[in-house]
């Protein structure tokens, strides 16, 4: 009951499945939801570019416009190609299900596995950037980082077990917060340079530029890459639009797009022409923010608006990761568990185990989000890759009208997303993307491991080539009791034995030959008629010895007989009275559990 009451404080009344179509979401809500993660990139993206060029030298910093102006491009292919997607798929069209349909069940397995871990990272990344943001406006908190990315993903994960219609309400002003505060720092750092305010440390398209090796141009334009993260969650979410959700996801991708690119490159122009260069214990947002509004009241608007929506950023794969790890479920590659809706409508266990999951990763890198970037992109463009190919494949069988112009689009889409893969993984191998790079195949490893338990259960379950039993004849079964004491739950627990079985034995583990001989006094008195075995235990253990004992009796019972274990059992008037008592009974039935013909049973007496 107490559990029950926290529950619902916490996650709200259970909402019947009838008001499943009332939970759907308008664009401008979805926008929120699904598009977070995208538009928050753009806090981080600039910086990871800067990063490897500043470290060769200020005058390397110049190819950040040619690397984000490419970046850019790669983000219209890629949207171009993901609405050709939307449209093929118009239930919702994920790399999971591209993949398998078109290109085999491995191909769907490795894009699973890389939207998968790309959803825990997304989590990570964006908490952890948005706690460098705070951090850099309130430097005193740096010490707690680990523990506010924690709390805030704990936060998180209790708003989307609430529903996503309620979820969404949260999350759009944050999200049009940081859309607005990102179009007066770019409206304002434009004005300030047109007006002569300010005078550009750096023209945007330089004469020439230096020369330095290709394989840092590689890395930056990659670590860049980060800008692209999420731009693929509307077309796995279309379920979550109100109708007609398709046309509603192809507006909303086109919004998220343009809006994305244009934060993307306007940053990056700006912190060009204002000289920014990554700074420790600074964000590229903040330093930005304080070149265009000094220390006024817009400075501080800017990274609180950054780090809400990186906070909320990870509301994508609370959106996506639940949905992705359900279809697994139903097809039975992961546990089945991850298949059923909670009381809200929403896959409860998936958006813990993600929460969960996004914790350790946060612990393990220290809440740095610049050690987390390398692990990120590899499993982004290798599901975009998966993806596209797919599409092609589709559009080769389907043919549908237009089809040739879809299927340029999405070739195109696989090629530049194919070369942007092989770059990143090239680049960011020795610096942790080698981790991902092993976890894919050990996951779809997993997964099929799951599966070929579900099959083997099936099949050993089913009737199917067998002969169903015409008539259901009786087992003859001994019933064991477990006693430490005579109390109202072992009264119940012989009153039920009894009425199942000719041949009870109540069984007391002897530990104080003391005691042992005061209850086999108080046994005859109380209980002459039902056997009363003691088992001496030198070592003083209670489990090993019943074990042992319902093994033997089991050995001289005759071949069909069943041994049926009935735990008496009492139930505090509260739960939290339970930590006062042993859990024996608990303990017992997991060690029954694993054991051939074994009835294991529990008779409860509620306490008052």
């Amino acid at each position: 009951m107490e559990y029950g009451r926290i529950k619902r404080f916490f996650v709200g009344d259970p909402i019947s499945s009838e008001m499943a179509m009332h939970e759907r979401i308008p664009k401008w809500k979805a926008l929120a939801v699904l598009s977070s993660d995208a538009l928050s990139s753009v806090a981080y993206a600039t910086e990871e570019i800067l990063i490897p060029l500043a470290a060769f030298g200020a005058a390397a910093v110049a190819w950040s416009i040619p690397i984000a102006l490419a970046i850019g491009l790669l983000l219209l292919i890629v949207t171009i190609s993901y609405q050709q997607t939307i449209r093929a798929y118009p239930s919702g069209g994920g790399a999971y299900i591209v993949a398998k349909e078109n290109l085999g069940i491995n191909s769907g397995l490795v894009a699973a596995a890389s939207l998968l871990i790309d959803y825990i990272l997304t989590v990570s990344v964006s908490v952890a950037s948005g706690v460098e943001n705070m951090v850099s406006a309130f430097p005193a908190l740096a010490p707690h980082s680990v523990l506010i990315c924690s709390v805030v993903i704990l936060i998180i994960m209790l708003l989307n077990l609430r529903g996503v219609r309620e979820s969404a309400n949260v999350f759009a002003l944050p999200t049009y917060l940081f859309i607005g505060s990102m179009l007066i720092m770019m409206a304002v750092g434009a004005w300030r340079f047109a007006s002569g305010e300010s005078v550009a440390v750096a023209p945007v398209i330089h004469e020439s530029y230096p020369a330095i090796p290709v394989f840092l141009l590689l890395r930056a334009f990659s670590s860049g890459c980060s800008a692209l993260t999420g731009v693929e969650a509307i077309s796995n979410g279309i379920p979550v639009f109100k109708d007609p959700g398709p046309k509603n996801a192809r507006i909303t991708m086109a919004w998220m797009s343009l809006t994305l690119g244009g934060f993307f490159l306007g940053i990056t122009f700006l912190s060009h022409m204002f000289g920014i260069v990554p700074k420790d214990g600074e964000t590229t947002i903040s330093l930005l923010s304080h070149a265009i509004f000094g220390n006024s009241f817009l400075y501080y608007l800017v990274p609180a608006s950054t780090a809400l929506i990186l906070f909320l950023a990870a509301n994508t794969s609370y959106a996506d990761f639940p949905r992705l790890s359900s279809l697994l479920a139903k097809d039975k590659f992961l546990p089945r568990q991850l298949a059923s809706l909670g009381d809200r409508l929403v896959f409860s266990n998936g958006i813990i185990g993600l929460s969960v999951m996004a914790i350790v990763l946060v612990v393990m890198f220290h809440a740095e989000t610049h050690h987390l970037i390398p692990l990120y992109a590899v499993g982004v463009f290798l599901s975009f890759t998966l993806s596209q190919l797919g599409m092609v494949i589709h559009h080769l069988k389907i043919r549908q009208p237009k089809w040739r112009l879809s299927l340029a689009f999405n070739a195109l889409g696989a090629f530049t997303t194919l070369i942007v893969l092989v770059v990143i993984a090239a680049t960011k191998f020795m610096h942790g993307a080698w981790m991902v790079v092993v976890l894919i195949p050990v996951l779809v490893m997993t997964f099929r491991a799951i599966h070929a338990h579900y099959t083997d259960m099936a099949r050993q379950l089913s009737f199917e080539n067998q002969q169903f039993p015409q008539d259901f004849r009786p087992i003859l079964h001994t019933a064991i009791i477990p006693v430490s004491g005579i109390h109202q739950g072992v009264a119940d627990a012989i009153r039920y034995a009894v009425s199942i079985s000719k041949d009870v034995r109540a069984v007391y583990v002897e530990i104080d030959p003391e005691s042992r001989a005061r209850m086999e006094q108080q046994w005859t008195k109380w209980a002459p008629n039902i056997p009363f075995v003691v088992v001496r235990s030198p070592y003083r253990s209670v489990i090993e010895p019943l074990i042992n004992y319902i093994e033997d009796v089991k050995k001289s019972s005759q071949g069909g007989d069943l041994i049926t274990v009935i735990i008496p059992e009492f139930v505090t008037a509260h739960w939290y009275h339970q930590f006062l008592h042993n859990q024996t009974a608990i303990l017992l039935r997991a060690a029954l559990k694993l054991k051939r013909g074994k009835i294991i049973t529990s008779v409860r007496y509620h306490l008052k």
